[in-house]
């Protein structure tokens, strides 16, 4: 991270502004925070912003920029020479393509066949980047333009930017990026990047933990289902019980304990 603008009291100060005053005491914010992200009233959270460089390879880069939320400046191989940096996977990140998942990757290759990958991986590497100085040099045969001559540098090469965004929209970026079905090498950048946003705000990453990353979402089949499963066993809970329950938990805040009973009654769980 190079630079970044607001803090958790500036997202409150903006959820607040309807009442003219600035932030109040530190336990107010939290409830207002958590508030607004359990129950997605996003825009406060647009008010903060921060930018990254980000240095990746060029097929990471292309996924990266597939969350169209953000302002991005990159480097361009039509004004520079590209570097000879290109990724090759480790060992035990190289697998077969799986089976049930078209984007995604299956059993990982035995350390000797893996090997073997790494050395065409690198061979081929090698051989574009030869083939890319040659076009470029201009006292040789081709003295090719430098916009012509990337086109044979493979998306394994890297590239870099800068990377501008909301904390919104990134929260939303990181939900994506560090689930398990992402791709690896993505998900990595985006474990450094939760630990910058959990340092900057605190408060608002405890919240984004709760109930985002850590949420599960419930559809009206699923639900109906769960119902049908729970009626069989006759459960059925009290709100005495329910409210025992939150406090052992640690849930304390009333309005968020209001809530969950509400979700327990559409579940038909309610005495």
């Amino acid at each position: 991270m190079v630079d970044y603008f607001g803090s958790d009291e500036a997202v409150e100060q903006a959820a607040r502004v309807s009442y003219g005053a600035g932030t109040r005491k530190s336990s107010e914010t939290r409830g207002l925070l958590r508030y607004l992200l359990r129950n997605d009233h996003t825009t406060p959270f647009e008010m903060a912003e921060l930018k990254f460089h980000a240095k990746m390879p060029i097929f990471v880069a292309r996924q990266w920029v597939r969350h169209r939320t953000a302002n991005i400046n990159e480097y361009s191989a039509r004004y520079s020479i590209l570097k000879d940096e290109f990724y090759i996977p480790k060992s035990e990140n190289i697998a077969t393509q799986s089976a049930n998942n078209k984007q995604g990757r299956g059993e990982i290759l035995d350390s000797k066949t893996a090997l073997k990958v790494k050395d065409k991986m690198k061979q081929h590497f090698i051989n574009s980047n030869i083939l890319y100085q040659e076009l470029l040099n201009t006292e040789g045969e081709f003295k090719v333009a430098r916009e012509l001559s990337r086109t044979v540098i493979p998306v394994s090469n890297y590239t870099e930017w800068y990377w501008k965004i909301d904390l919104h929209n990134l929260l939303h970026f990181l939900r994506l990026r560090l689930d398990a079905h992402a791709q690896y090498e993505i998900r990595v950048y985006a474990e450094a990047m939760a630990k910058i946003v959990k340092d900057a705000f605190p408060i608002v990453w405890e919240a984004f933990e709760d109930y985002k990353l850590n949420s599960l979402n419930i559809t009206r089949p699923e639900k109906e289902i769960i119902i049908k499963l729970l009626k069989k066993k006759k459960i059925k809970f009290t709100e005495k019980e329910i409210l025992k329950a939150a406090v052992d938990f640690g849930l304390t805040n009333k309005r968020e304990t209001n809530e969950m009973i509400e979700k327990i009654k559409k579940l038909e769980l309610y005495k």
